[in-house]
């Protein structure tokens, strides 16, 4: 696919000059121990990083496998659904290693994938652990090799990105316009602060 001038991706044009006011749907798990079976997942739906439109949940299974299933139902049971424009996820998985799919999530909502991450992910580790705890780690561990890892410099700390249904200049320019302060789009943020807010009670920490 080129990514030359306009681009048409499977129904959502994106051209040099993209609108700031874009519906962006940003997604986050909430804090969870072990003990529990369930993590909360809340979505937002935010136009740009300066108005929020909509707030979703739903759950997924603590170490499960359907995290892109959950995350295309939320998506396709939206009334948002024709409005949004692309899709941002607080790293590759939900509920501990429940691994999301960006690639088949862009397929089944024909719309681009971002996941956002603070720190680089020591990928040594992640396959020490899952190797460790999962019987089908090897599964796990092909989603999470797919894609190549994107360094993004901001006036801050960098942040680490993977994508799919869009160019990294696309992706960069998104990332930019739902950024308002510090390092992580709004979307992402406010869907953290939300998820904490209701599962402890009061919001904390960083997306």
């Amino acid at each position: 696919m080129n990514f030359d001038g306009n681009i048409l991706n499977r129904g959502v044009i994106f051209t040099s000059r993209m609108k700031r006011q874009i519906r962006i749907l940003g997604i986050d798990d909430a804090p969870f121990t072990f003990r529990e079976k369930y993590s909360t997942v809340i979505g937002v739906v935010m136009r740009g990083g300066e108005y929020l439109e909509c707030v979703l949940r739903s759950q997924v299974t603590i170490d499960g496998t359907e995290a892109t299933v959950m995350c295309t139902q939320m998506i396709q049971k939206s009334r948002h659904r024709r409005q949004l424009k692309a899709v941002m996820v607080d790293g590759a998985c939900l509920g501990g290693f429940n691994v999301i799919d960006i690639h088949e999530l862009s397929e089944s909502t024909h719309l681009p994938v971002i996941t956002i991450t603070r720190d680089k992910p020591d990928f040594s580790k992640i396959k020490r652990a899952l190797q460790k705890n999962f019987k089908d780690w090897k599964d796990r561990w092909t989603i999470l090799q797919r894609g190549e890892l994107k360094t993004i410099t901001t006036q801050h700390n960098p942040i680490y990105i993977k994508y799919t249904g869009l160019s990294l200049d696309e992706a960069k320019e998104i990332i930019n316009i739902s950024t308002i302060r510090g390092v992580i789009p709004e979307p992402i943020r406010v869907a953290h602060l939300i998820a904490s807010g209701i599962t402890r009670g009061e919001s904390y920490g960083k997306a």
